[in-house]
């Protein structure tokens, strides 16, 4: 259903600083980059790509109200592991890693803001592990 998110960002070294450890603690790996722009991939799978990218238009990133990115994570210790290297590198929080029940019973994620404002939520649907 999914063919790529870009999300608009102002500076791509900073944001590439940011995203990288995150998306490579999911298991996603670079499939290209230039200098306005850069892509990452699940290994093996052409789409959907997450892309990181200057705005086309030239104008300012400016990340929508009520917009957010939700990436899936294999396990909750991923979650717990991304939302602490999204803070490390200045990340704002907006939710720490836990359940969320009123979504349903497995539901475990964490929500932030990357430096541009972009809302991004790593999230796990499965039961705890054992």
């Amino acid at each position: 259903m999914i063919s790529h998110i870009h999300l608009g960002v102002s500076d791509l070294g900073r944001a590439i600083a940011f995203h990288g450890p995150i998306l490579a603690a999911l298991g996603l790996v670079p499939k290209f980059r230039d200098e306005s722009w850069a892509g990452w991939m699940t290994p093996g799978v052409p789409r959907p790509l997450f892309i990181l990218g200057r705005p086309f238009d030239g104008a300012a990133p400016d990340p929508g109200n009520g917009t957010m990115l939700a990436l899936l994570s294999p396990d909750r210790r991923t979650v717990d592991r991304c939302h602490a290297l999204a803070m490390a590198a200045g990340g704002t929080d907006e939710g720490g890693p836990g359940l969320r029940p009123q979504y349903h019973p497995h539901y475990y994620g964490a929500y932030f803001r990357d430096p541009d404002g972009n809302k991004l939520c790593i999230c796990c649907h499965d039961p705890a592990e054992g």
